[in-house]
């Protein structure tokens, strides 16, 4: 292993145990970088809705590592697991109807979440050495563009987190389409639209 291989993967067990602690990372994924806390976590949740000063009555998305894990969080009959793994992983959004042990918080007391599955090697590393879901929204203020680099990042932001993981510039640089599969319906067209609009019935 080089030495920057080390160093990163120092930085990734450093964030994974942030996040085991109820602390926040910014991480990269490959639509735009993120804010990452243990999404099971009230506690850890009203943290990234404070550094973002957004909304209470606004959710946020979780990002997992797997398909086990979606069902961990997520009620999913065979016909939807079967859609979802036509989307994921990849640069989609889909909503479910939740589980108890998501906090109502993150979900902003709605009885729904939003899920992403990244196509994205150290987002998956992260999740996987974190043992846990984390939450999934852009690493900007609410109403501020979202960072394609960790340079496109704001002061405030950077200074509210534990710990920063610089994966470079992502690949795709916007945000993921959003797609609820309760309804059927598209919510938000992003990266990964053309790919909702191929498979969804």
């Amino acid at each position: 292993m080089s030495g920057a291989a080390k160093a990163m993967n120092i930085r990734m067990q450093s964030a994974a145990k942030q996040i085991r602690n109820g602390g926040v990372v910014i991480y990269p994924t490959e639509t735009v970088y993120g804010i990452g806390a243990d999404a099971l976590s009230g506690h850890a949740v009203r943290k990234v809705f404070a550094i973002k000063k957004r909304s209470l009555s606004a959710p946020l998305s979780l990002a997992v590592s797997g398909y086990e894990m979606i069902e961990d969080v997520a009620v999913c009959d065979s016909d939807t697991m079967n859609l979802i793994k036509e989307l994921l992983p990849g640069p989609i959004t889909v909503i479910l109807k939740k589980k108890p042990v998501v906090p109502d918080v993150l979900a902003a007391g709605s009885d729904r979440v939003g899920i992403r599955y990244p196509n994205h090697e150290m987002t998956l590393k992260l999740i996987e050495m974190a043992e846990t879901p984390i939450t999934s929204t852009s690493a900007n203020r609410t109403g501020e563009p979202a960072a394609r680099e960790v340079c496109e990042i704001c002061e405030d932001v950077l200074e509210g987190v534990d710990c920063v993981i610089d994966g470079g510039r992502c690949r795709y640089g916007i945000a993921s389409t959003v797609v609820d599969l309760v309804d059927m319906r598209i919510l938000r067209e992003g990266a990964g639209y053309e790919r909702v609009m191929k498979y969804l019935p």
